[in-house]
């Protein structure tokens, strides 16, 4: 059944048909569309449009083809246009007359509107739960490791001393950001267009309070016409799960360079790992692999929906039925990629002589060597070019400076004392680092605390 076919005398033609209809990806917020139904005949009945027993008898019918559609006697077939239209459709085969009371104050604009922000609404939590769950296992490894050092990096290049903890709470910090987003989206978009008709609402004494209460938004919509064309929610969200996957992304690439064996940073655990039909010692990370390149995926979807949307006037235009395929799309492939993301991760190895090693021989301390120089009466300028030497000498040598003797700093700088060891070890470079943000012990454990705190009320 067609919901507008009076106006017509032909039928439309199948491919016309195929082309314009939306079931075979709409029907995934059936439960959206069925609840949002629910709530306008529970209005209707308050407001009197409906009787008491019209409103039972088409809640009931709802409610069945739900049970029916959860538990698989009902299929959701192509025959019908849309959601709407299949769900309408049983209704009326099921109670008869009554069913077609349902789309009294409504129109499918209103409606498809309704329905998409329920099922925002639903993902976005969805996904910031996800998030939550990747920061709980960060900060697990966080905590177990504030003295496991590593080199940190500028330009690829080994720059200074830092942690494991360090490292990871970058991380962290982005996909606190990350949920910040999502949070902000979720408080933006909670108002229901229900009741907005077509575009220009109704005639009927509707109380869109009192519907917009039934389905937990915040109130109406307060203009009409923005009510059906407005996209910008969704621009938003595509936007904040294009960040998210850049952001895994961005771990991933490091992800792949410290399992290399050049690195060998890290060993990615059996589960999460492939190998090679030629080459029997590989093992591949195809799967950070695979989310570094399903970016682009949703990245795509972001700025196909803005093109979309970039020349629509006002109000409803079928263009915008292309926001959903590529809605859907993008959340769940950013929902799989941080459920196997974080799994990968728990699942880890890290080997941290490998990567405190990779920290001395990088030369990571020499600044802290410099930092030496100057605490005993040397002019930076000076201690940065004598630390130069220095460096220069170890490279000849394939030593680290932890390695070379006391009478080779002695000869470029008597300065130099026994105790120029002690300053340039790992543990002295990082632990003296404990200003806010930095990597020293003291200053990860508070940074540690109130993560724990964020996670236990967030």
């Amino acid at each position: 059944m067609k919901l507008w076919g009076g106006r017509f005398t032909r039928e439309l033609n199948q491919l016309a048909h195929n082309f314009n209809a939306s079931i075979s990806f709409d029907q995934k917020f059936y439960k959206q569309d069925i609840r949002g139904s629910i709530a306008h005949v529970t209005m209707l009945a308050k407001q009197g449009i409906l009787t008491g027993d019209e409103k039972e008898k088409i809640i009931d019918g709802l409610q069945g083809i739900l049970n029916d559609i959860e538990n698989g006697t009902l299929q959701i077939t192509t025959e019908h246009e849309d959601i709407h239209s299949f769900v309408e459709t049983h209704l009326i085969a099921r109670i008869g007359e009554t069913g077609k009371k349902l789309h009294t104050g409504r129109s499918r604009n209103d409606q498809v509107a309704l329905d998409m922000k329920l099922y925002t609404r639903d993902e976005i939590q969805e996904t910031s739960d996800l998030l939550k769950e990747l920061m709980s296992v960060l900060h697990r490894i966080m905590s177990e490791n504030t003295e496991t050092y590593m080199p940190g990096f500028t330009h690829m290049q080994k720059a200074q001393p830092v942690t494991l903890a360090h490292h990871l709470g970058a991380y962290f910090e982005m996909f606190r950001r990350d949920r910040s987003r999502l949070h902000d989206i979720y408080t933006r978009m909670n108002y229901c267009p229900l009741g907005a008709g077509a575009l220009a609402g109704t005639t009927y004494p509707l109380d869109r309070e009192y519907s917009a209460s039934l389905l937990e938004f915040e109130g109406p919509t307060r203009n009409s016409m923005d009510s059906v064309s407005d996209r910008d929610y969704l621009i938003e969200l595509l936007s904040a799960l294009s960040t998210i996957m850049m952001h895994l992304s961005r771990f991933c690439e490091e992800i792949i360079t410290w399992n290399s064996n050049e690195y060998r940073f890290v060993e990615i655990d059996d589960s999460y790992s492939t190998g090679s039909s030629i080459m029997p010692q590989k093992k591949n990370p195809d799967i950070a692999e695979l989310i570094r390149g399903k970016t682009g995926r949703v990245y795509g979807a972001l700025i196909s929906l803005l093109t979309t949307m970039k020349g629509i006037p006002l109000a409803y235009n079928k263009d915008m039925q292309e926001d959903k395929e590529l809605t859907f799309d993008a959340i769940d492939t950013t929902k799989g990629c941080i459920a196997l993301f974080t799994g990968m991760i728990d699942t880890i190895t890290f080997h941290k002589t490998v990567m405190e090693n990779s920290a001395k021989n990088g030369f990571t301390n020499a600044t802290d060597a410099a930092d030496y120089l100057v605490n005993h009466g040397v002019a930076f300028r000076d201690a940065h070019g004598i630390i130069g030497q220095l460096v220069l000498l170890c490279i000849e040598k394939n030593i680290s400076l932890d390695e070379l003797p006391l009478e080779e700093y002695k000869k470029i700088s008597p300065v130099f004392e026994e105790d120029i060891y002690e300053a340039i070890s790992m543990q002295t470079c990082v632990k003296q680092r404990n200003i806010t943000g930095a990597p020293g012990q003291e200053a990860m454990k508070q940074v540690i605390a109130a993560n724990e705190e964020y996670l236990k009320h967030s």
